[in-house]
This record gives structure tokens, C-alpha cells and sequence, in this order.
């Protein structure tokens, strides 16, 4: 009896053992050694000393950088505003400026700094640096938006396993309702506390809560989806999908160009970059700056779990099964492992 015990124990704490592996993988392995790759700076002018720098930058940072020349400053705050440069270089004789765009990411900014701080030192010249896209006053390090959308994660994946323990009985349409209900409150709330409350998100409230009741529904959908196939995994694979890869990938800490490889690759479609990014686009780029692109990847993820919810109720209802006391204590499992 007590050896069936232990190993019914056991098998309970494969899931927790799970989530710190698959945690601890995760996020050292996107975090731990932020470095520049492919990271797109322009240098700005038309002399022959404008294009002598420029290659010299090249050949000494090789695959850390990607150097560009641009005719003039207006064309550099121009794909600045775009995102596509982490900062452009005005060779000013004795009062060099260097221009970066802080809000749509912060380490990127950082880093671009620390390197034309470097070029100004070896030309013995201070630098002056310009921020042309400065954070909200509430979110001084453009880091607030990351936050939050870990908010609207953990109230998404945890209203998911709270319907899977509490409403096992109920019909998938009725269990989508409640979950697509869940996702307005859980955005609802983030929102409040973004806005109002902490002033991370200081206009576009509207835009911005819609952004994240888009986001946070395609969460639950998903997971309600999932839940028909997964049961007692489904909250390890939610975290797979909404935490370790997600946050990881997300470009709210760090974005690509000092990632690079794998989760570099994921922030080009996944659902917490595009919210992220869609967010910041919204707030500091007029909307501007791949804003559509973002908004498209939530409304794929969205329809994404629409077509899981869909399929879990057509074999829900070709075999039904009923709820045991074994499903029913791996459903409280689950609502414990958020």
C-alpha cells in the first residue's frame, strides 16, 4: 500500500520537476549571455570618412553588427521610427550625437551606446545621445509592456486549468464561453492596473485593452482546446507554450538582434511578441512600425485555438466519457500547478 502510495506520489511530481527543467532551460538559455547579433546600426554622412568608419566597424565587429550608411539625419529617424535600426551615428566632428529610440527596447538602446561610446572614445570626443522615442514617465525602462503581458499569461493559463478542474462536466461551447468571459476580465484587470494604476500605458487604453483581450483569448481557446487531448498535461504544456517560450521570445527584456538562434526566430510570429511588440508599435510608433503584422499574429493565434476548441468538441461528443476520481483529482493537480 505505502509503495503504491509513493509511487503514485512520484508520478505526481514528474509535472513540477518538469516545469523547473523546462523553466530553468528556458530562460538561462535565452538570458544568460545577452549579446549583439546582426545588430543594425547606421553610421550618417556622405565623405569618404563617413564610409572609412563604417567599414572599420564591420570588419572589427564582424557577425555582432550590421553596419549601414545613411545620406542624412532625417533619413536615419526615419527607420529609427521604423525599428529597423538600434542606432545611427552622427560623426559631428567634436560633438558626435548618437540617436536611439528607448521605447521600442531599452538593452537594444543600451547596447547601441555602449558601442558608439566606444567609437567617440577612440576619436577622444564626448557623445551625446538623443532618445527620439522616449518611454512613458510610469515606464522608464519601455519594460513595463513585458510585465504586463506576464499579468494577462498567468491569468490566462490559470483560468484554463480552473475550468478543466471545475467545469469537466460542462460542454466545450459552454466551457469557451467561460473562458472567452475569463480572458475579458483577465485583460480587463490588466489593463486597469497598467493604466490607471502603475501609468505604464498612458493613451491608446482602448487599443491597447482590445490588443490584450485578443492576446489573452487565444490563450484560453488554446488551452481549453489542448485540455480535451492533454488533461493533466495540459497546464505543463501551456507553460511550454506561454511562459518558457513565450517570455523568452518576446522581446520584452531582450529582443532579437541580442538573442539570436532559436528565440530570436520565435519572436517572429509568436503571441507575446506580437503583443509586445504590436503594443509598443502602438504607444511610441504611431502605430506604425510593423504595428499590422503584430496584430495579424494575435488574430492567427486567436483562430488558432478557435479550430482546437472545435475539434475538441466534436470528439467530446463522440466519445463521452465520465468523470472519474482519478480524472477529477488530476484536474485539481492541474489547477494546483498554477
Amino acid at each position: 500500500m505505502v509503495r503504491h502510495q509513493l509511487r503514485h506520489v512520484a508520478g505526481h511530481l514528474l509535472t513540477p520537476l518538469l516545469m523547473c527543467l523546462g523553466m530553468a532551460l528556458a530562460y538561462l538559455g535565452a538570458f544568460h549571455q545577452p549579446a549583439p547579433h546582426h545588430l543594425k546600426v547606421a553610421v550618417i554622412g556622405a565623405t569618404p570618412q563617413t564610409q572609412v568608419l563604417a567599414q572599420t566597424m564591420k570588419d572589427r565587429a564582424g557577425d555582432a553588427l550590421e553596419v549601414i550608411t545613411l545620406p542624412s539625419r532625417d533619413a536615419a529617424l526615419t527607420q529609427l521610427r521604423d525599428r529597423d535600426l538600434a542606432g545611427a551615428y552622427l560623426p559631428d566632428g567634436p560633438r558626435p550625437e548618437l540617436l536611439v529610440a528607448k521605447a521600442g527596447s531599452d538593452t537594444t538602446a543600451m547596447a547601441a551606446e555602449a558601442i558608439f561610446h566606444q567609437v567617440a572614445g577612440r576619436q577622444g570626443v564626448p557623445l551625446t545621445v538623443t532618445d527620439i522615442a522616449p518611454p512613458s514617465k510610469g515606464d522608464p525602462t519601455a519594460q513595463g509592456i513585458f510585465f504586463l503581458l506576464v499579468a494577462l499569461s498567468v491569468g490566462s493559463y490559470g483560468s484554463v486549468a480552473a475550468i478543466g478542474a471545475a467545469g469537466a462536466e460542462l460542454r466545450m461551447a459552454v466551457r469557451a464561453a467561460v473562458g472567452v468571459g475569463a480572458a475579458l476580465a483577465v485583460s480587463v484587470i490588466g489593463i486597469v492596473v497598467a493604466g490607471p494604476v502603475f501609468h505604464v500605458i498612458d493613451h491608446d487604453f482602448g487599443a491597447i485593452w482590445a490588443m490584450a483581450w485578443l492576446y489573452c483569448a487565444g490563450i484560453v481557446l488554446v488551452g481549453i482546446g489542448l485540455h480535451t487531448y492533454l488533461r493533466r498535461w495540459t497546464t505543463l504544456v501551456l507553460m511550454l507554450l506561454f511562459v518558457m517560450l513565450n517570455f523568452t521570445s518576446s522581446g520584452g527584456i531582450y529582443r532579437p538582434e541580442l538573442q539570436g538562434g532559436f528565440f530570436g526566430a520565435l519572436h517572429a510570429f509568436w503571441n507575446g511578441a506580437g503583443f509586445v511588440e504590436g503594443a509598443r508599435s502602438l504607444l511610441y510608433f504611431d502605430g506604425g512600425a510593423g504595428f499590422t503584422t503584430r496584430l495579424l499574429s494575435l488574430f492567427l493565434w486567436l483562430a488558432v485555438g478557435i479550430a482546437l476548441v472545435v475539434l475538441g468538441g466534436m470528439r467530446e461528443r463522440r466519445s463521452v466519457e465520465p468523470v472519474t476520481e482519478q480524472a477529477a483529482e488530476e484536474e485539481i493537480e492541474e489547477a494546483v500547478g498554477v
